[in-house]
């Protein structure tokens, strides 16, 4: 499934040449991913209540095209890799023309409330958290 989030650039996510900054795309990148496990009714509460979080454990990101003060930009996201402990979504951010302004594989991992890596839940593997084989082909 993929499911694409919305936003619009707030004057302080810019910096000093009048884009948004950087590492701002890595907070655009969460919001999008949060969206999509609320679209896909991932109970993100109710794991971290049973004693495990969902940790980023890597970002492979390349940055395209600048985005501006209120440029609306929509976050797209899906998932691309699904194992036992770990998954990949992909996702792309793009202006309302199209113009993709990042584009990201963020790898996460589930780990107990110790660190410790562990396989997720049972009752937490909900359809949307596995790829689809035609957006898996598609990267």
């Amino acid at each position: 499934m993929k499911h694409t989030a919305e936003l619009v650039v707030r004057s302080y996510e810019c910096d000093s040449y009048g884009h948004v900054n950087n590492a701002v795309y890595l907070n655009y990148l969460e919001y999008g991913r949060m969206e999509f496990l609320h679209a896909i009714h991932f109970d993100y509460n109710g794991i971290i209540a049973a004693g495990y979080y969902l940790y980023v454990t890597h970002v492979d990101i390349y940055y395209k095209a600048s985005a501006f003060l209120d440029d609306k930009l929509f976050i797209e996201v899906y998932p691309v890799k699904m194992k036992a402990v770990s998954g990949t979504f992909h996702q792309v951010i793009k202006k309302g023309d199209g113009t993709i302004c990042a584009e990201a594989d963020v790898t996460w991992a589930c780990v107990t409330t110790e660190g410790k890596p562990s396989r997720i839940p049972v009752e937490f593997l909900v359809e949307g958290l596995h790829p689809e084989t035609d957006m898996v082909a598609a990267v």
